[in-house]
């Protein structure tokens, strides 16, 4: 078994006497499709953010590639091989889809003090946006600005903005929220085809894609882990089916 691209231990965040993640500990590993579920309030976006540094924990500890990152910012977390996407998309409508990725790009480069030499000079970070519109199955799409993009291309252009990056382990929140049928049969194919090099940890309200992409689920409620294994051993799970599934007997 491979070691762990993310781990965390005993994770806990509040906010004044509201605990909103309690006690988690989850391991999510490259090639492996690490699926977090469970109701509105359960604390799933929370997770997220403490995992990309957006927020702080309160208690706990969070490890990249073995390396402790608890409590590091955002930019940190993203220069070490962490690529994340939002619920609402984030992207820069005026832009275009090429020039979306090529900024994203440019956030690797060492140094940002390289503001009098043109973006489209820098060879790596063109080829860099080049392979993550490919990746992200936009190609022939480049020139078009994002305002003229569909609800579903937007979202695949987010996803392209954070392979753009290099990413090691994809942050994914909701990746599919707003899309029609179609829409989420693109979205789901294209997170299978990314699955088998990177580590992702997906939160998603979509169970049909779940169940169809994850390796790995942890149903979260109040919180905490209530279970966390194989997604047949969850759609068994008796407590699973009472607190967010719904029991298969109609109960």
């Amino acid at each position: 078994m491979t070691e762990p691209a993310l781990r965390t231990a005993a994770l806990r965040k509040d906010f004044g006497g509201l605990t909103a993640v309690n006690d988690v500990a989850l391991v999510c590993r490259v090639g492996e499709l690490h699926a977090v579920i469970g109701p509105n309030g359960a604390g799933k976006t929370t997770l997220i953010n403490l995992l990309s540094g957006d927020l702080a924990p309160s208690s706990g500890r969070v490890e990249l590639f073995g390396r402790d990152v608890t409590g590091l910012p955002s930019h940190s977390i993203s220069q070490l091989g962490v690529g994340r996407s939002y619920q609402r998309t984030n992207i820069f409508m005026r832009f275009t889809v090429f020039e979306n990725c090529r900024l994203a790009a440019q956030s690797r480069l060492p140094s940002s003090m390289r503001f009098l030499r043109p973006a489209a000079r820098y060879r790596e970070v063109n080829e860099a946006a080049a392979r993550a519109v490919e990746l992200a199955e936009l190609c022939g799409r480049e020139q078009v600005p994002a305002t003229a993009l569909s609800h579903g291309e937007r979202r695949q252009l987010e996803v392209a903005m954070t392979l753009a990056t290099r990413p090691k382990l994809l942050l994914l929140d909701e990746p599919l929220a707003g899309m029609g049928a179609e829409e989420s049969t693109r979205m789901v194919a294209l997170l299978r085809k990314l699955a088998p090099g990177h580590a992702m940890l997906l939160v998603e309200h979509d169970m049909d894609a779940v169940f169809a992409l994850a390796s790995v689920l942890t149903v979260m409620v109040n919180g905490a882990v209530l279970a966390s294994g194989a997604p047949e051993a969850i759609r068994a799970n008796r407590e699973v089916q009472e607190a967010y599934l719904g029991s298969e007997d109609g109960e």
